[in-house]
């Protein structure tokens, strides 16, 4: 027999036994442990004190009836008592305080420490279920909690918010309140205990290095490490990412974390690198945030100077004096910018010719600016000197050639070949850049250089800058060109004053006179040309509204020669405007419709009364305003229908526009008509500013197409409504849920008419076959007797011959 009791319960029977047989006692023998017994002569089995599950679980006895001798009559019979456990022991934490250590910027919900607690009762019940939570911390200085704890493991972890803010440098240290309930912690009768862990920030392990530098060219065995990172967490797999996808990165990373340089740099094609270290867990999710390790390519002494030219040119005026800058020769280096090793140094190390002396020159030793050193050149002497120049940094040196000629000094002027190039008659209408005259001047100077090129410039007469003078650097001729259109009723006439210089200053003691100096007078002739408008575009707006024979504007022109000028319009295709030909006053002609042209172009015509080829347009531009006179109508490009038979809950969707100008948001109002068979059959319901859903109110609709008066008002000013009888449907549908039209076949005979007719259009075509083929045959028949004359004709010329 079997028997489950309660815990703690007490002195309590638990069963009485019996016997067939008198005068019997009973007897108890087992785990009985003082708590267990039973009354000899009544046989009732009893407690006389209070199970304990924690001391003992489960008793098992045996149960016998005796005689008055002793003798076994029934018996024994297994009894076993199972203690059923009761809530009566609160969870005890193993430790009375924890302490733990957590990195600054460690992962949310990744465990640093576990807290662990035990409960006495019977772990498979609810009484031994035990659920951790942090009820508080101290500090908490944030709304969030900076800690979290997994309920039923008990381990530690920073939330998303202390992951964030832990920082060793803000607070180093937390107090956790951890409490641990039993019950599951789904009773208020649980029992609760509390524990303190004590929580030390450190600083988190997981940060840049600093800036890397590495020597370029590095002759070292590759790799070569050159720093190390660490994550807050063991065990994770450390990446080299590439923000920007570089070809060959030349880094890379082991699983200790440290960084290596996997062959020589060179700083001259690549100065800087950045890249990004990550790391992952065993799941390939990111532990920490990437880190950005930035290199930098240490410079070394490894290029030499370059001319910046093959040879540098230079010139120098043969009277130029002592100490004059001459040029500068240039040299780079491809080393790193202000430091030695780009530094660089400059010496003449030879001249030639050296005549008159040697050292005719000097160079900067820093700057590479060259002078003269003391002695006025002379062309006589010699017109060219080449020079070597040594340029040197702290280890290597370059020799750069420099040619320097001795050019004539500008000590003489331009003389024109005449003084006077008398008149020029041109038309008014000549178009700009047309050459109306060619002059001429000579210089005694040395050829192709800045002393002999002669500029010609208008000096007087020429205010508003109409022409202009270009010089053919070969022949020094120019030529006087048109460089703005020239007007007949402005200037008749333009007296010119012509100078010739030169763009290199004159010697000292040398200056320009009248012989660089030239005349000329251009005569303007008269053409008649076309009016002008005061105007190159003409703008109006108007509202679309306005009365016919509104003013829209007026246009003005004036004809250069004075004389009277006419107006029309041209391209007025919608007959919209009239202008006043006299006095170019344009009106309004018939009613305007900005739906049909929002912006309406014509083109004003201006022409000479006595001359009406002479004319000239522009455009007028005329820009609608809207009104509001348009009401709301149906934009739809698909039938309404409903499935027969309705089910209810159909619905279609209705769409509508407004052809008026939408300046601010527009709201199209759907309503039906205000009648009895409206409203018993029909509801509308807005979806949109522009769309509204049609319902059935009931399902009795029979197969046919119904009418629904819908009325559609707008939001102007004033607003306009339309009404309209929509069609709706009723209609057997197809598996494709649309209308299903079944098409009517006729099955009749012919008519009489019909049959004649089919049986004449089937006579006409067996008689164009046959005459079809009669034709064929007697053309063949011709052409055999053509060809057959023809050989008897041939034969005839062959006897005769």
């Amino acid at each position: 027999m079997n028997f489950s009791i309660p815990e703690g319960t007490g002195v309590r029977p638990i069963y009485q036994f019996t016997s067939e047989s008198p005068n019997v006692i009973f007897r108890a023998t087992g785990e009985k442990d003082g708590l267990i017994d039973i009354l000899p002569e009544t046989g009732i089995l009893y407690l006389n004190g209070s199970l304990d599950w924690e001391t003992k679980a489960v008793h098992k006895l045996q149960v016998e009836s005796l005689d008055k001798n002793g003798e076994v009559v029934n018996g024994p019979y297994d009894v076993t008592i199972y203690v059923e456990d009761i809530n009566d022991n609160p969870p005890k934490f193993d430790q009375t305080q924890y302490t733990g250590v957590v990195r600054q910027n460690s992962r949310p919900g990744k465990p640093f420490m576990r807290v662990h607690a035990t409960d006495l009762d019977d772990p498979t019940t609810p009484h031994a279920q035990l659920t951790y939570s942090i009820p508080h911390h101290f500090p908490n200085p944030y709304s969030e909690m900076l800690f979290q704890i997994d309920s039923i493991t008990g381990e530690i972890s920073p939330s998303r918010t202390g992951s964030y803010y832990l920082d060793p440098q803000k607070q180093d240290t937390f107090t956790l309140v951890v409490s641990v309930k039993d019950m599951a912690g789904m009773t208020e009768n649980a029992f609760t205990n509390s524990v303190d862990v004590i929580i030390t920030v450190k600083e988190s392990l997981w940060k840049a290095p600093p800036t890397i530098t590495i020597k370029e060219n590095s002759t070292q065995p590759h790799p070569v490490n050159i720093s190390q990172v660490q994550s807050n967490e063991p065990g994770v797999i450390y990446e080299v990412f590439e923000k920007e996808s570089l070809d060959g990165l030349p880094f890379s990373i082991d699983q200790n974390g440290y960084i290596y340089v996997t062959k020589p740099l060179d700083r001259e094609e690549k100065d800087a690198y950045s890249f990004f270290v990550i790391t992952r867990d065993k799941e390939g999710e990111l532990v920490d945030k990437p880190l950005k390790i930035n290199i930098v390519v240490e410079d070394i002494n490894d290029n030499p100077p370059v001319c910046q030219n093959a040879v540098t040119v230079l010139e120098v005026q043969e009277n130029e004096s002592g100490g004059s800058s001459i040029g500068t020769l240039s040299a780079t280096d491809m080393d790193q910018k202000d430091t030695l090793h780009s530094r660089l140094k400059f010496k003449i190390l030879s001249q030639d010719p050296a005549v008159p002396t040697d050292n005719l020159f000097f160079i900067q030793q820093d700057s590479g600016i060259l002078q003269l050193f003391g002695h006025s050149l002379n062309k006589r002497i010699a017109s060219n000197y080449s020079l070597k120049v040594l340029v040197t940094d702290e280890v290597f040196q370059t020799i750069c050639d420099v040619q320097i000629h001795v050019i004539d000094i500008n000590d003489q002027i331009p003389i024109f070949e005449k003084s006077d190039y008398h008149n020029v008659t041109v038309a008014e209408s000549l178009p700009v850049g047309t050459v109306i005259l060619e002059i001429q001047a000579t210089d005694g100077d040395e050829p192709d250089t800045g002393s002999s090129y002669i500029i010609y410039q208008v000096k007087e007469g020429d205010p508003d800058n109409k022409f202009v003078i270009e010089t053919d650097p070969k022949t020094n001729r120019g030529y006087v060109k048109i460089n703005k259109a020239l007007d007949f009723e402005t200037a008749e006439v333009h007296n010119l004053v012509i100078n010739a210089t030169n763009p290199e200053p004159l010697v000292s003691g040398v200056q320009y006179n009248s012989s660089s100096l030239a005349l000329f007078k251009v005569f303007v002739t008269n053409v008649d040309e076309p009016p002008v408008f005061h105007k190159e575009v003409y703008t109006a707006e108007l509202s679309e509204d306005v009365p016919v024979n509104t003013l829209v504007m007026t246009v003005e022109a004036h004809d250069p020669e004075g004389d009277a000028v006419r107006y029309s319009l041209e391209g007025d295709w919608r007959k919209w405007l009239r202008i006043d030909s006299t006095t170019g006053q344009i009106y309004t002609a018939s009613t305007l419709d900005r739906e049909q042209e929002q912006v309406y172009r014509v083109d004003v015509v201006a022409s000479e009364i006595n001359n009406a080829a002479q004319k000239l347009k522009t455009p007028l531009v005329l820009n609608l305003k809207d009104v509001n006179d348009n009401p709301p109508r149906l934009n739809m490009d698909y039938p309404v229908f409903f499935c027969y038979p309705l089910s209810g809950g159909e619905k279609a969707l209705i769409r509508a526009t407004d052809d008026d100008e939408q300046k601010f948001y527009s709201t199209i109002t759907f309503s039906l008509k205000d009648d009895t068979d409206t409203r018993n059959n029909w509801e509308i319901s807005k979806v949109n500013a522009t769309h509204a859903y049609l319902s059935p109110r009931h399902t009795n609709f029979d197969e046919k197409v119904y009418t629904a008066p819908i009325i559609m008002n707008d939001n102007g000013a004033p607003p306009l409504e339309r009404e309209v009888n929509l069609e709706v449907n009723i209609c057997t549908c197809s598996s494709e849920k649309s209308c299903f039209i079944q098409v009517e076949r006729e099955h009749s005979k012919p008519s009489t008419g019909q049959a004649i007719g089919i049986l004449l259009g089937v006579l006409i075509i067996i008689g164009a076959i046959v005459g079809g083929a009669f034709f064929h045959m007697k053309y063949k028949e011709k052409k055999k007797s053509q060809q057959k004359d023809v050989k008897d004709q041939s034969e005839r010329d062959k006897l005769n011959i």
